[in-house]
């Protein structure tokens, strides 16, 4: 089933998603201070690429005070944007008993893009 609904997501939407994170993420990386921002970006890139079957798990201590700092810089300059399109794509294939499944995929990843930093995605 999570085959399945893979493809379906790449067919509508996730496939140019995944696309766009990707350039986000190299373009991020070309300058020294955005590599962990793109880093992350590639993670999100990912996880929108097979979102059904991956869970996201809180992984803390891994790079200390500076997750909290760096999860701040991204709320600022984009991610609460991000998770509210999330968000607002989740409520609406909420709507339908079809769209629930894509709209709990939707909601994960809210979850991951309002704070990506120590959070891991294991498939």
């Amino acid at each position: 089933m999570n085959f399945i609904g893979n493809i379906i997501w790449l067919i509508f939407g996730g496939f140019y998603s995944f696309i766009g994170y990707m350039v986000g993420g190299l373009i991020l990386c070309l300058t020294i201070i955005g590599i962990p921002f793109g880093v992350q970006c590639f993670k999100i890139g990912i996880m929108m690429l097979w979102p059904f079957g991956s869970k996201i798990e809180y992984s803390p201590g891994a790079s200390g005070c500076l997750a909290t700092i760096f999860n701040i810089l991204w709320i600022i300059f984009g991610g609460l944007w991000v998770a509210i399109g999330h968000l607002f794509f989740g409520i609406l294939l909420s709507i339908t008993i079809i769209g629930i499944p894509f709209a709990r995929q939707h909601f994960k990843l809210m979850s991951l893009t309002l704070a990506p930093f120590d959070k891991r995605v294991s498939y």
